[in-house]
């Protein structure tokens, strides 16, 4: 293809990659916990980071990713101790981490054009460093999840079976959150961080509509946030389009197809189910 000719198109599409795979395995557990609002909350939160780093001349993917990484741990732990109300807690930190990032901006006196595109993403803005630290992190997230997997699952599924059957709860439960920060730090130079949330549920929505187990939601969940990612670099490539609303775009079309015409699952055929089952009763 002549767009992967390009030096910025070639880190673009390792980016891009690299986002596919840790949202989509990150966002199959957030899916199944139903922490979809937390990681919003997160992405949101990171602004402030992002802000703080611009500020102090340091790489914002950074100083975004360690605020993130903190907010997550607290949320957690507010949510474990029950303190507040979780949605509560999320709503505060979600308005309050970007207030302080405004405030910080201003405070800078200086010009901060980048910060639109952490807002909105600019993929195609990706800086070798930022794929050496969007590689770490992914890493990182991969390691986690994958290398405890099994009980991640009985967690998501049952929590107090899996404290019965005396694994970690605080552990895993602690760890989930902090891949989530990690994953929204590796969205934010992609999709931005209004955007980061969209594509850590999307495709992990599309992959559960379509599945019919969890392996099967894995590898759906994995194949759309591939297909969404390369489809909105393609799209913004020819038709000069925002590269992270592109490709949250896609996701989102491929999700609408899943939950119009998923068989089993999808309102069309829950729709035709109720006729044929209203059909019979009136034959009985």
């Amino acid at each position: 293809m002549e767009m992967l000719s390009y030096g910025f198109m070639q880190k673009a599409v390792l980016a891009s990659l690299l986002l596919s795979l840790v949202s989509a395995v990150a966002g199959f557990f957030v899916v199944l916990k139903r922490l979809s609002f937390i990681g919003a909350g997160i992405s949101h939160s990171a602004f402030g980071g992002v802000a703080l780093g611009l500020v102090l001349g340091l790489n914002p993917l950074g100083t975004a990713g360690i605020f993130a990484l903190l907010v997550a741990l607290f949320l957690a732990w507010i949510s474990r101790r029950g303190t507040l109300p979780e949605d509560t807690a999320i709503g505060i930190f979600f308005s309050g981490a970007m207030a302080l990032g405004i405030a910080l901006l201003g405070l800078g006196r200086g010009y901060y054009g980048d910060a639109m595109s952490y807002l909105f993403g600019n993929v195609l803005a990706v800086s070798t460093e930022d794929l050496w630290l969007l590689a770490g992190a992914g890493a990182l997230v991969l390691v986690f999840l994958l290398g405890t997997f099994k009980a991640l699952l009985c967690l998501c599924f049952d929590e107090e079976l899996a404290a019965a059957s005396n694994l970690p709860v605080g552990f895993l439960y602690y760890g989930l959150m902090v891949t989530m920060a990690l994953t929204v730090m590796v969205a934010v130079k992609t999709v931005g961080i209004v955007l980061a949330s969209a594509l850590l549920v999307t495709p992990a929505a599309t992959g559960y509509l379509l599945s019919k187990d969890y392996k099967g939601m894995l590898f759906i969940s994995i194949t759309s946030s591939l297909v969404s990612s390369f489809a909105g670099l393609w799209l913004s490539y020819q038709y000069g389009l925002a590269s992270g609303a592109a490709i949250v775009l896609c996701a989102t079309g491929l999700f609408l197809l899943a939950f119009l015409f998923s068989p089993r699952k999808s309102a069309l055929w829950r729709r035709r189910a109720r006729e044929e089952a209203g059909a019979k009763q009136e034959i009985i």
